[in-house]
């Protein structure tokens, strides 16, 4: 049986782009938000957009208790409509600094509300904030709990990794439309590991990585995404500056020890399921980041 219908929790800055991309594709998509006025919204991108805040714990302005079975009809119909579906993608950021202990609390909630639904794919929106620094290439057997945000996604990503037909995908450091990496160090002084390795990855190539994997078969627990070249932090962020105008960041000179950083190998998806990258050089990325 073919997926055609997937349910996006989190439709935000890659969310929603995603979800236009799979309804372009024929995929019957909806996909959440915690208003219910931006959920409305979504419709208009051919999308079945639902209202689901999860710290309030709210499906379309319903509060939900603890004990699913005190939902009422209408509320647990449309609850089965808009998550029970042949794929979920969980997209929900973790905002560890800002909210400590609300990312488990929302993704053992939106658990719960998954409830016993035998899904084709499940597909969890990670981090590579789950490698310690290396001075070899970061695969995905790598990733050990070396902070405690690390604990954190790796419990995260526990949460679905057991279940059937799960697959977490870790994203590099995000850029695209409204997320130019001019912006990231502009300015700043001083800076530590001014030849770190630069793990990117853009947007276009986070959406069709998601599409690969719902379309792929005999998929692996974990992959990385990342552009497989990676300039060195100074030489980078100074260049992505200056395409901006903006002040360019000064770097530290004192020794890198203690700063190796790490360097993401985000070839696996590639050699296994025959994905192909857009953008190989995050260089290259920056013209397509305004």
């Amino acid at each position: 049986m073919k997926i055609k219908t997937v349910s996006i929790v989190g439709c935000g800055w890659l969310g929603l782009p995603l979800a236009q991309a799979l309804v372009k594709q024929g995929y019957i998509v909806s996909g959440s938000k915690r208003s219910m006025e931006a959920a409305a919204a979504l419709t208009h991108e051919g999308i079945a957009g639902f209202s689901l805040d999860l710290d309030k714990q709210q499906f379309n302005g319903s509060v939900i208790g603890e004990c699913e079975p005190g939902f009422d009809e209408s509320t647990l119909a449309m609850l089965h409509q808009r998550l029970h579906t042949h794929a979920i993608i969980i997209n929900i950021p973790p905002a560890i600094v800002k909210s400590p202990g609300a990312y488990q609390q929302r993704l053992s909630f939106l658990k719960r509300l998954m409830a016993q639904h035998e899904y084709m794919r499940i597909i969890f929106v990670s981090t590579t904030g789950v490698y310690p620094s290396s001075e070899k290439p970061v695969r995905e057997s790598d990733a050990t709990p070396h902070s405690p945000s690390s604990e954190v996604l790796l419990e995260a990503e526990n949460l679905f990794s057991e279940q059937p037909n799960s697959c977490v995908i870790r994203f590099a450091g995000l850029v695209g439309p409204g997320r130019h990496p001019g912006r990231f160090l502009a300015g700043k002084q001083n800076l530590p590991g001014r030849e770190s390795p630069v793990n990117l990855v853009h947007l276009d190539d986070c959406i069709g990585a998601v599409s690969c994997l719902l379309s792929g078969n005999s998929l692996s627990p974990v992959y990385n995404i990342c552009a497989n070249q990676h300039p060195g932090r100074e030489a980078f962020y100074s260049a992505a500056a200056k395409d901006l105008s903006l002040e360019v960041p000064t770097f530290s000179e004192e020794s890198q020890v203690g700063q190796v950083g790490k360097c993401i190998d985000g070839t696996k998806i590639s050699t296994e399921l025959g994905f192909q990258y857009r953008y190989n050089d995050p260089l290259a990325m920056l013209g397509e980041c305004n």
